[in-house]
């Protein structure tokens, strides 16, 4: 009983000081940005008090976008745990297998062909594309001897990846209207955010993050084994199917409002696992909390080193998830987690 109680010890240690490093998160994306706003004038902002008029609407401005961050991170992480754990595949991400960029098709399309503007209306654009898209590329990566593999997965996500962006440039090219639309949302960033986009994606976050925790016991099972689980009563299909729905809903819902930010879903869930270990349980609210925290960070840093204007927090998650992709590739060497 000693090491569970250590385990358990850990998990807890872990995440109590993921809640913190939020917290902290937080309080600096409010502070800090083209206009500095010190410490303790954030929350005489919020209250309204002694202040200026202007540094009260630079910190009014700043708490929706921080918001949308929390929640846009903590979709994007648990829809990578749900690829990765669906497809036993250590380097599934959103972004990898192309769900990312099929969303961006429908949403360009909408607004090419139905001059759709609505975010309830990208949202379920997003969804549809994300979700055929993943059903595509499952189905290519199944394709030949040898099953789906990491490799195989990452390779059909990639080739669907281009051919879709290739559609996407041949659509929105020759309309410039579309062209200024989507060329800003496509690299992904929050900062346009309102309280009226939270509102929009929290009903879509809650479904998604409902699924995931329902489906946890049957994932833990399914990563004995299909047959193990089977033969602990699990509908192996019914699940990966739920898991699905919920990291695609996840992943659509925040790429139809914040554009494709990659990386995310990949960098996150291997470091908690590397931390506490592959227990689902453990796993998606320490993914939900630190993911929140790596895209205010890279928003953060986008804002800062972007001065007078921004970086892109998609460009940054690339920047810092491009490295963390080659070492997962190198390492692996297993076909499942």
């Amino acid at each position: 009983m000693k090491p569970m109680k250590k385990f358990s010890n850990s998990f807890l240690l872990f995440s109590i000081l993921s809640i913190f490093l939020l917290l902290f998160c937080m309080i600096l994306s409010v502070s800090y940005g083209a206009v500095p706003v010190a410490y303790h004038n954030v929350i005489n902002a919020i209250k309204n008090v002694g202040l200026e008029e202007y540094e009260t609407l630079v910190v009014a401005t700043r708490i929706p976008r921080v918001v949308f961050g929390v929640i846009s991170g903590a979709a994007l992480s648990i829809s990578g745990v749900m690829m990765q754990a669906i497809t036993r595949n250590p380097i599934a991400d959103p972004s990898i297998l192309g769900v990312n960029t099929g969303a961006s098709l429908f949403v360009v399309c909408g607004m090419a062909f139905f001059h759709i503007s609505s975010s309830y209306e990208y949202i379920w654009l997003a969804f549809i594309g994300a979700a055929l898209t993943a059903v595509l590329v499952y189905g290519l990566a199944a394709c030949g001897n040898g099953g789906v593999t990491p490799m195989k997965l990452a390779l059909a996500g990639t080739a669907t990846s281009i051919a879709l962006q290739s559609m996407i440039n041949t659509i929105m090219l020759p309309n410039g209207q579309v062209m200024d639309s989507f060329r800003f949302w496509q690299v992904g960033n929050i900062g346009a955010a309102s309280w009226d986009d939270i509102k929009t994606i929290l009903p879509y976050f809650m479904v998604g993050f409902v699924l995931s925790i329902i489906v946890i016991h049957p994932l833990n099972a399914i990563a004995l084994g299909d047959e193990m689980a089977i033969s602990l009563g699990i509908n192996v299909t019914l699940t990966r199917v739920l898991a699905a729905l919920a990291g695609v809903l996840l992943c659509a819902s925040t790429t139809a409002l914040a554009g494709p930010i990659g990386f995310v879903g990949l960098m996150v869930p291997h470091l908690v696992r590397a931390i506490v270990g592959p227990d689902l349980k453990k796993v998606i609210p320490l993914s939900a909390l630190l993911g929140a925290c790596l895209l205010l960070i890279a928003d953060l840093i986008g804002r800062i080193f972007g001065r007078p204007g921004e970086i892109e927090s998609g460009i940054i998650t690339a920047f810092l998830g491009a490295p963390v992709f080659i070492l997962i590739i190198r390492k692996v060497k297993v076909q499942s987690l």
